[in-house]
Parts: structure tokens; C-alpha cells; sequence
């Protein structure tokens, strides 16, 4: 399942073309925007972007893990992770375009 990767550049460039605001200041509102959000899961509050996602930061205690390779434990320190937890109305866009894809990839069924 490979796909394009959207780059801030991209982003920019959207930015451009449906706001109309110049090339420099489209960039530029894309790293403000990327800029608050970071800052804002770094102080560890939640930034719930609507009919898009929340991103949260999470604590993690410290557990006991195993080296695969070796089989040995060993102790996973205490850590902060950040979580991404999509909006019901993202999931349904992602449902609704694989369905529109496997419909499209069906192979016919031959007439009898």
C-alpha cells in the first residue's frame, strides 16, 4: 500500500492555491500551525484538531521487556509517548475510500 508522502511543502502549496495567500506566506502559516501543535503536545496538553484527530501525551511506567534476538529481560525505563487517536469522522473517509477501492478493483464475473 504505498502511497505519496505529504510533505510541509505540499501542505504550503495547498495553502496557496485554495487561500491565495503568496508562497512564503503560505509556508510560513504551515510551520506557525505545526509549531503551536508541537509546542503544545510538548507543554503535555491534549490538541484535539476536530473531525481530525487528538494527540495526547501519555505517561509509561517502567516494565520489564525481552530482547527478542537473545531472549534476555530487560527493564524499559519510565517514559512519555505521544498518542494519535483518529476522529470518528476520519475513520469514516478511510472506510468509505477503501470500500470505493475494492469496488473498483473487483475483476468482472464472467456471463454464464
Amino acid at each position: 500500500m504505498a502511497g505519496k508522502t505529504v510533505t510541509r511543502a505540499d501542505l504550503a502549496e495547498s495553502v496557496f492555491r485554495k487561500v491565495g495567500l503568496s508562497r512564503t506566506e503560505s509556508a510560513e502559516l504551515v510551520e506557525t500551525i505545526i509549531d503551536e501543535i508541537c509546542n503544545a503536545i510538548v507543554r503535555g496538553e491534549t490538541v484535539k484538531l476536530s473531525s481530525f484527530a487528538t494527540f495526547q501525551v501519555r505517561s509509561k511506567n517502567e516494565r520489564i521487556g525481552r530482547n527478542p534476538k537473545t531472549g534476555e529481560e530487560v527493564p524499559i525505563s519510565p517514559r512519555r509517548v505521544m498518542t494519535f487517536k483518529a476522529s470518528n469522522v476520519l475513520k469514516q473517509r478511510i472506510l468509505r475510500a477503501h470500500n470505493a477501492r475494492k469496488l473498483k478493483q473487483k475483476p468482472p464475473v464472467p456471463a454464464a
